[in-house]
């Protein structure tokens, strides 16, 4: 294998030559990370110019690119979602967030946008040159039929799973080039102990699952502790369709709950576009492949298909709701804290789905830092913060005071119900103002 495509092994360093200002350059996205390709680019800051980097919800402590030229002289780095470390670069005015729904991603690279080269994070090939796109298939692919120049970085601590009918494999006769190199360990996210609030909204939604109910996990805090209940309960044959796998599937799967025995698609698969979790959850990817069908956002997050199965269960976390049920999941203010993902993807699907529920999970209240109390649900939407998901998506609410259901009600009922699951001390005047404009 190696003779055969000798020719494209280069370093690093070689590899980034293919880089000229003004391109556009694709890191991917989540816990997948190209980080030697990174590190030799950013070696390249004082003979380029307008080099512009796209990435999303980076895990590890550091892009190189970004820290090596905190004048953006040479590179500017754009994303598609803010992860934590995003966040503080976004903090130095280093990070540009580019708004963007999941299954729009791959249309948006195939008609909208530009890409020059690709940096793509790889597993290590088997004996016939194939390899696997690890723990972010992404949109990879259809990124790498877009780019004048595909480049593979070869991780050997990526997983070795190369999905179903290939749609988690390429092969290095597609890349211009190949480089390999000792990395470090995979990013990991773990989750901390949950609070009881959110045991008590966990609690609330596991009372809606039933059996061989096919499962969409967020990464928040309350998707988690309701995958741990589930694990400790009578709910059995769960299924998994999901944008990111996580440490809660395989909580499931370790109690024997994950058989995905019921779903009408991928049935006995576990199916998702992205990994991220803890150095176990990559291993059982890797020791297990046959339990997963990982694929590309327009498989995995097309409402279309998350609806042809029965009893999709989405639950997802949001930063505040207005009284109509808009929400907003991504910013405080104009300051952007994460993004919309996939998150109406899943909406939309459980919403098609015969039996599907879709949650949005919140406290009632947060701290602020005076130490009062401020409702996180609202009368509207405050101007500058985002609404990710319209009135007209949401199905059901879930706060530590009960569950709203949405869908079907009236505007002065969506009132009435948004607040009766509001924290007590702020109930009357969100009432009155119901009671105001929804006459």
């Amino acid at each position: 294998m190696r003779t055969q495509y000798a020719n494209k092994f280069v370093t690093p360093q070689e590899a980034v030559k293919a880089v000229r200002s003004g391109d556009w350059v694709d890191y991917g996205f989540g816990a997948g990370f190209p980080e030697l390709l990174d590190r030799a680019l950013a070696a390249r800051r004082d003979e380029l110019k307008d080099v512009k980097i796209r990435g999303g919800l980076v895990i590890r402590p550091r892009i190189e690119v970004v820290e090596a030229d905190p004048e953006k002289k040479a590179f500017t780095y754009y994303s598609w979602h803010i992860g934590d470390y995003e966040r503080k670069l976004q903090n130095r005015g280093l990070c540009q967030f580019v708004p963007m729904i999941l299954r729009f991603l791959p249309e948006l690279y195939r008609s909208h946008i530009r890409v020059d080269v690709a940096f793509v994070p790889v597993s290590v090939p088997d004996g016939d040159g194939y390899c696997g796109l690890g723990i972010s298939n992404y949109a990879w692919k259809t990124i790498m039929s877009q780019a004048r120049t595909v480049i593979f970085e070869i991780n050997e601590h990526l997983p070795r799973l190369k999905g179903v009918n290939g749609s988690h494999r390429v092969s290095l006769s597609e890349a211009d080039y190949v480089v390999e190199g000792e990395h470090e360990p995979l990013p990991v996210r773990s989750y901390r102990e949950a609070s009881e609030t959110e045991r008590r909204i966990a609690e609330l939604v596991v009372r809606e699952i039933p059996d061989g109910a096919v499962l969409s996990l967020g990464v928040g805090g309350v998707p988690y502790t309701a995958a741990r209940m589930l694990a400790q309960s009578d709910v059995k044959d769960l299924g998994c369709h999901t944008g990111t796998i996580s440490d809660a599937f395989l909580e499931l799967y370790r109690a024997g709950k994950l058989t995905n025995r019921k779903k009408e698609l991928d049935t006995g698969l576990s199916s998702w576009n992205l990994a991220m979790g803890s150095e176990e959850l990559y291993r059982w990817l890797d020791e297990e492949p046959e339990l997963f069908h990982p694929d590309d956002v327009d498989y995995i997050h097309s409402p279309e298909r998350i609806g042809s199965m029965k009893n999709v269960i989405s639950i997802n976390g949001g930063v505040e709701l207005d009284l109509m049920g808009q929400e907003n999941a991504e910013s405080a203010g104009t300051r952007q804290l994460s993004g919309t993902g996939g998150q109406l993807d899943f909406l939309e699907g459980a919403y098609r789905s015969q039996g599907g529920k879709g949650f949005i999970c919140l406290a009632s209240t947060h701290q602020k830092k005076d130490g009062s109390l401020k409702s996180n649900i609202v009368p509207f939407i405050p101007g500058g913060s985002t609404v990710s998901a319209p009135r007209t998506m949401i199905q059901y609410v879930a706060t530590e005071y009960g569950i709203a259901k949405l869908s079907g009600l009236s505007l002065k009922e969506r009132a009435e119900a948004m607040a009766n699951i509001a924290h007590p001390d702020f109930r009357e005047e969100l009432l009155k103002y119901a009671r105001e404009n929804f006459r």
